[in-house]
């Protein structure tokens, strides 16, 4: 039996009136009437609304597809057309004003902004139209995806509105007629696999034949596309304004000398007219779009300054008679020069702000494109992005692994270098931990993928580093507040030095007026301002991760640099976090191979951690152990066992003394033992002190050698540690720390850092364990062991990957060499403007009779923000004095 989607009636399939084909399904109806009526809207009757409030959609962990989605999302996209610091502003200011954004952050240097708003007031749509509208483009990627069995106008609306509510789609249109759906959407935010999932998430099959477009291929493509831009408009004008500079000065020489003045006026004007509306047409554009949000720009400026100059030669070429015979002069030269300098600025600053992200584009450059996977018991090659939680992937020598797993069946070395910086390729085998874009160097193995996508330890990675370099330093608001106010005082500056050359300046006044007014507009530069602190940013932090260190925002690489104290957590900071056998103490006849043998023995049927390490230790040594008979614990003493027919007790001191053991002066030694950090324990053979073996939580054989560094940065340098206090002093010598904060309870560690704050210091804590999250919390920079547990390296500003404290000291020393870079290109900045602007009015006109060219002036104002680049490129070269990826 079968039942009629539209009446409900059971019936025979055979007997059935009509039948109909629907998304890969077989309906059957009752008569005629019921067909039709299926047919007007199939999916409806496919896909019956249950009658029940239905669960919950949960988005799978692998396509991110969540149509229930609510709350605050984070989003990043790239913004094209982004030319100068004023235009952050102007696009902040309008993010900031759409109902639905709680946060929205442009960075003016990787062109991208970083906003944080509600789904449900407000769409990626809503944004990039109100972008749109003040004259700027979101770089969203487009693709078409091809959809089976696209039947009527409620399967269009049924998968719209699904890929509308995927994340990171701005738009979704769906063609019954060509059964398309065209997507824009922003990559890195969301993928073709995803888009894919939520089309068929209700109930629709795709095609296959869709691209993927990688977040690096469109920014790549994006960079290209404007660069290519850019050149072709300067190739064009410099050509054109060569020849107008040299009919400029045609009279002196012997061809173009018997031009006459006129029809020489006419060709240039010819000439730069195209140079002006079509090479510097983007300086123009952005001035209007900059005028209709009440604002002003560094387009404004260019505006201002060349058009000026191309009007007033208009007038003395066309229309002579209004100006005064001495005063028929013509600046197209003028015009079309300052356009190609300021385009040849553009170009090689586009080329130099590419170069500032080499860092992320590496990181991304890691990673996979394909995975062989098992399905259905046979063997494929698929798009990294279609791997799932749970695939058996297969991994031969030579590749990189695609995602994130553990290792089922097969063994081999991985180079781990590119995410650990461990140089030395890592043994792996059934049960271990394998990382996405590592590689493969000598065997074959099968790993189950436990991360994939966004989840997995290099995506996180470049999440961390694109997320720092979306937030701004505090000292960047200095510069923001100079910028918002540049603009309309350059502008002022320029009018102001028109009046008074117009007015008190040597003949002709009006010409000297409109030189200086032009050459003011011209040489100030906002640019260098907005850049000077992004640049710097973005080199650093990507510099951060090639040594292993994430750093979480701006502002933490900022404060690092003005820490004076240093607080380490000591177990899994300064030692290993667990404990390892350091000594053994022979008295009598016994060897020590012999009496940690015995000892190692007993211990073999505890689950105590220091009975874990002296078997660890015996083993690691080559020993044969037994196993014990008659085994007892003694709470608060130790433990009692036969081995090979001998009765063994370890223990305490007490322990000794209940079975009534003579020491022979074994108490010196384990006080000597114990004033080093280590726990003694006494063994007795047969009721005979036999020696002693101690264990430790030993120290990580480069915690000295970074600790000392930190001393030598000025650092002052303070453990924290819940041990005893003699424990925690022994541990203090071996590293050379001055001050040690013991017998602190976890839940005063905040305490503490508190303490150190109100006596005036800028504190860091560096720990790895859930009960340092506050204390990190609470530190003016918290520096989380990447080793350590996740909350703690939630609760952290920085990251260190590898376990090792000399991260630490390479995280400051980046922060100082950052900042140093910072100031360096804020000075400047500063200074450029400051005597530029005075000296373009003619401040050194009544001293040294000397009045900046405008040709002078828009080189400068090109090579301004090329220099703060530059600059902010030898970060690039940072090396730290000492290592973190050793």
């Amino acid at each position: 039996m079968v039942k009629d989607p539209v009446c409900g009636m059971d019936i025979e399939a055979q007997n059935a009136v009509a039948t109909r084909e629907h998304m890969g399904t077989t309906f059957y109806f009752c008569s005629d009437q019921c067909a039709t009526t299926f047919d007007g809207d199939p999916h409806k009757f496919a896909h019956p609304e249950p009658e029940s409030t239905p669960e919950p959609i949960i988005a799978p962990a692998t396509t991110g597809v969540n149509p229930a989605l609510s709350g605050p999302t984070r989003v990043e996209f790239p913004i094209v057309d982004l030319d100068c610091a004023s235009c952050v502003q102007t696009i902040e200011r309008i993010l900031r004003g759409l109902e639905g954004i709680q946060q929205a952050n442009v960075n003016f240097a990787t062109g991208r902004a970083h906003v944080v708003y509600d789904p449900e007031k407000i769409s990626l749509a809503d944004m990039q139209q109100a972008i749109k509208k003040a004259g700027y483009t979101v770089g969203g990627v487009k693709t078409r995806i091809g959809v089976k069995d696209l039947r009527c106008a409620s399967c269009v609306t049924f998968i719209e509105e699904s890929l509308r509510a995927t994340p990171g789609v701005i738009r979704a249109t769906v063609n019954i007629v060509t059964q398309e759906a065209d997507v824009e959407y922003v990559a890195g935010e969301t993928t073709l696999a995803q888009l894919r999932a939520a089309i068929e998430a209700v109930g629709y099959q795709t095609e296959t034949e869709a691209k993927e477009t990688t977040p690096e291929d469109a920014e790549e493509a994006s960079r290209k596309a404007e660069y290519r831009d850019l050149r072709n408009r300067f190739t064009f004008a410099s050509v054109l304004a060569a020849i107008v500079l040299l009919l400029t000065f045609g009279k002196f020489l012997p061809l173009l000398k018997q031009i006459p003045d006129q029809i020489n006026f006419v060709v240039m004007f010819v000439l730069t007219t195209p140079v002006l509306f079509w090479s510097g047409s983007r300086f123009f554009v952005g001035a209007w779009s900059a005028f209709k949000h009440r604002s002003a720009d560094m387009n404004t400026l260019i505006s201002l300054g060349t058009g000026a100059a191309f009007l007033y030669s208009v007038v003395a070429t066309f229309l002579p008679g209004l100006l005064p015979e001495g005063l028929r002069e013509v600046y197209y030269d003028t015009t079309a020069i300052i356009i190609a300098l300021i385009l040849l600025g553009q170009l090689l600053e586009a080329r130099a702000k590419g170069e500032t992200n080499e860092a992320i584009r590496k990181l991304m450059g890691m990673q996979a494109k394909t995975a062989r996977v098992v399905r259905d018991g046979e063997e494929i090659d698929i798009p990294i992005e279609e791997v799932l939680v749970g695939d058996i992937v297969i991994v031969r020598p030579g590749e990189k692994v695609p995602v994130d797993g553990v290792v089922a069946e097969g063994q081999s070395t991985l180079d781990e270098s590119m995410i650990t910086g461990e140089s030395i390729p890592v043994g792996k085998g059934p049960g271990d931990d394998v990382i996405g874009a590592t590689i493969n160097k000598t065997g074959s193995f099968r790993f189950q993928a436990t991360k994939v996508g966004k989840d997995t330890a290099l995506s996180q990675i470049i999440q961390l580093v694109q997320q720092a370099q979306g937030t701004k330093a505090p000292i960047q608001r200095l510069a923001d507040v100079i910028s918002g106010y540049f603009v309309p005082v350059v502008i002022l500056v320029a009018i102001w030095s028109f009046a008074v050359w117009f007015i008190f300046g040597p003949d002709p006044q009006l010409l000297h007026a409109l030189v200086t007014a032009v050459t003011v507009l011209i040489i100030a530069c906002p640019c260098a301002l907005g850049l000077a602190t992004p640049t710097s940013i973005m080199v650093g932090t990507g510099k951060g991760a090639e040594n292993g260190i994430l750093i979480r925002s701006a502002e933490a690489l900022e404060t690092a640099h003005k820490l004076d104290t240093i607080v380490l957590d000591k177990t899994g900071t300064i030692t290993r976090g667990q404990p390892d056998l350091t000594d053994v103490v022979v008295n009598g006849n016994f060897s020590e191979t012999d009496l940690l043998r015995l000892a190692a023995s007993v211990e073999t049927v505890s689950e105590h951690p220091l009975a874990e390490a002296i078997v660890r230790g015996a083993k690691t040594k080559g020993l044969a152990l037994t196993t014990p008979e008659d085994f007892e614990a003694i709470p608060g003493h130790g433990v009692t066992a036969t081995v090979e027919g001998r009765a063994l007790t370890l223990g305490n001191l007490k322990m000794m003394a209940q079975i009534d053991a003579t020491l022979d002066g074994l108490e010196t030694q384990a006080q000597r033992l114990a004033d080093e950090g280590k726990t003694p324990m006494y063994v007795a053979v047969d009721g005979q002190a036999a020696g002693i073996v101690a264990v430790a939580d030993t120290v990580k054989e480069d915690s000295r050698e970074a600790i000392a560094h930190l001393k030598k940065l000025g650092l002052e340098v303070v453990m924290i540690t819940g041990d005893n206090q003699r424990t925690a002093d022994a541990i203090a010598r071996q590293v050379g720390v001055d001050r040690v904060l013991a017998e602190v309870l976890p839940e005063d560690k905040a305490n503490n850092i508190k303490m150190l704050q109100r006596e005036g210091k800028v504190v860091a804590m560096v720990g790895d364990g859930i009960n340092d999250a506050p204390a990190l919390a609470q530190a003016d920079v918290g520096l989380a062991i990447g080793t350590g547990t996740d909350v703690a390296i939630e609760a952290s500003d920085i990251t260190l990957i590898k376990g090792s404290l000399k991260g630490v000291a390479v995280a400051i020393d980046l922060s100082k060499a950052t900042m140093r870079n910072i100031k360096q290109n804020l000075f400047g900045s500063f200074i450029y403007n400051s005597l530029g602007v005075p000296v373009a009015a003619g401040l050194l006109y009544p001293f040294f009779g000397i009045l900046l060219s405008p040709i002078i002036a828009s080189a400068a104002m090109a090579l301004s923000s090329v220099t703060v680049i530059s600059n902010a490129l030898r970060l690039r070269g940072f090396k730290p004095t000492v290592s973190a990826k050793k």
